[in-house]
């Protein structure tokens, strides 16, 4: 499972011409899902995601977590994390999870985030969307299961 964190002054997501989800200062988590991950996997990532201290503190040194700030989510599936392009110039996606596997964990990364974060949006699993954001810093991040 991937996670690419961008910490955000806000962004949004538009699907067929409507803005679906919307945030303020916050994290704009896309999710990537592998046919390999589990719901202890998504426990994993969710404690790590919400657990980093990424914003700053009086000081200015980045020692705040999303909860310190009142900070909101917005959850995005994206399969293409799992973009292999090692051979030729088209990337192929088959290390992607199946859209049913997927989908399912994304929902329950929605659902457990939701229990410790006021405000949670989301995007439109499978949809073609449009994302707009304001990158805060630029501060990104790239979550990997596999290292942590």
């Amino acid at each position: 499972m991937k996670f690419l964190i961008q910490r955000v002054a806000s962004a949004s997501v538009e699907v067929e011409s409507s803005i679906i989800g919307s945030i303020k200062k916050g994290f704009l988590v896309f999710i990537g899902i592998r046919e390999e991950d589990t719901v202890e996997i998504a426990d994993k990532m969710i404690r790590k995601l919400l657990g980093m201290r990424i914003f700053e503190d009086e000081n200015g040194k980045t020692n705040l977590s999303l909860a310190d700030v009142s900070g909101e989510l917005l959850l995005i599936s994206q399969f293409t994390l799992y973009a292999d392009c090692r051979k030729g110039n088209r990337p192929s996606f088959i290390k992607a999870g199946n859209p049913e596997l997927a989908n399912h964990l994304y929902e329950y990364i929605i659902h457990e985030c939701q229990k410790q974060i006021p405000i949670v949006q989301t995007g439109s699993f499978g949809a073609d969307m449009k994302v707009s954001l304001l990158n805060d810093g630029p501060f990104t991040i790239m979550l990997d299961s596999d290292e942590i």
